[in-house]
């Protein structure tokens, strides 16, 4: 295996990783109501830290791979998360879990700046290496789900924890010893795109910048609610956290099929052509997740989920395109930021809703809405076919 496709499989590791130790809470929070002796809407927004750290994290985790070591900002997300998670494990009261969550946060938000711009660098496919990317990604929420909640069932929750603490200690082992350091001053291939107008590149980020903040809310409050969801709403379900982390797993395995379908579609189309069809099914699917019970429930979990899922290929080919790699690094940065900050707010928005009398209805119903604004964004977003033809020269990743 050469030195370059070793790094893009430890990259791509390291997202399966990143989304996985972001979701082992919304699964084992289901069993750690004896322990803490509070309800799943008092629990809940304990992990609002993780996902306020996961975002405001990104700013400086951006600039200092870029002025310090891309390498070695990985290497620190790896031995970072996996200790936040033992520590989390040994919680013994809702502050300690509060703060090992949050922890969890920080270092995760390491990966998307510096891991994306590391993978991109390279690729002179970009749709292709953001959704294979992607797809690990989501795959990460799947094994989160299903080994989150094998190890609950099993073990107890302490136990969803410690295993990926492991995984990520002896995963920054591995990345050290296989990624060396770049030697100082070795020359690099600068990537640019073609110049664009000035109007024309503002536009594109306007309608980034809002199809991040929709997205980030829509997509995170799914992925979120969903263990709850399937739970409440299909009576075989009641009590079996394991069987609702497998079906939860399949639900997200199908979504990050998603990303890499879209992501084989941006390499022969523009942007729009494949940004405006996805955006359309999203409200719909939502509505339709707000009424679906018992088993006629997956379907529609499903499809929600690949709408979602598949329009974050979407934004980071939108960041990939309009931006060179003299910059791209502090994009991400900013892209990330914005994104996970707004799904924080998926957390007690899913909380408050979910409190009502009309429960999952409400959330869906309101999510439905978001999805409407991302569609708009999309409506607004310029079709240039020239895209295609704007052929950027690879640089070579650090």
């Amino acid at each position: 295996m050469t030195a370059a496709r070793r790094l893009a499989l430890l990259i791509n590791i390291g997202h399966a990783l990143d989304h996985l130790l972001m979701l082992i809470f919304p699964t084992a929070v289901l069993a750690m109501s004896a322990s803490f002796g509070r309800s799943y809407d008092e629990l809940l927004p304990l992990s609002l830290g993780g996902f306020i750290a996961f975002g405001a994290g990104s700013i400086p985790s951006g600039w200092l791979g870029d002025r310090w070591s891309r390498r070695n900002m990985m290497a620190v997300f790896f031995f970072g998360a996996g200790a936040s998670c033992l520590v989390t494990a040994a919680a013994q009261s809702t502050t300690a879990l509060f703060l090992g969550l949050t922890l969890i946060g920080l270092f995760a938000s390491i990966y998307h700046p510096v891991g994306t711009a590391m993978l991109v660098a390279g690729s002179t496919k970009l749709g292709r290496a953001i959704g294979i990317n992607g797809v690990w990604g989501n795959m990460g929420l799947a094994a989160a789900a299903l080994g989150t909640g094998a190890l609950t069932q099993w073990f107890g929750w302490r136990a969803a924890f410690v295993v990926p603490g492991i995984a990520g200690l002896v995963l920054g082992l591995v990345f050290l010893a296989l990624v060396p350091e770049p030697a100082k001053g070795a020359a690099r291939r600068i990537q640019r795109n073609a110049a664009l107008p000035r109007g024309l590149l503002i536009r594109a980020f306007l309608v980034l910048a809002v199809a991040t903040v929709t997205g980030g809310v829509a997509f995170n409050a799914a992925i979120v609610a969903l263990p709850k969801l399937l739970s409440e709403r299909i009576a075989a379900l009641d009590n079996a956290p394991m069987l609702i982390g497998l079906l939860a797993a399949f639900i997200y395995a199908f979504g990050a099929m998603s990303q890499l379908t879209v992501g084989r579609l941006l390499d022969q189309h523009s942007l729009k052509t494949v940004f405006l069809p996805l955006t359309l099914a999203q409200a719909p699917c939502l509505l339709l997740a707000a009424f679906a019970w018992q088993w006629a429930l997956l379907p529609v979990a499903a499809a929600t989920m690949f709408a979602l899922f598949g329009q974050v290929t979407i934004n980071d080919a939108m960041v990939a395109r309009y931006s060179d790699e003299t910059w791209r690094a502090r994009i991400y940065a900013v892209r990330y930021f914005v994104s996970f900050a707004a799904s924080a707010c998926a957390i007690p928005l899913v909380r408050v809703l979910h409190a009502l009398p009309a429960g999952f209805n409400a959330v869906f119903v309101t999510l439905a809405g978001i999805a409407v604004l991302t569609l708009g964004a999309a409506l607004a977003f310029q079709h240039r076919p020239e895209e295609l033809s704007e052929r950027a020269l690879p640089a070579a990743a650090e």
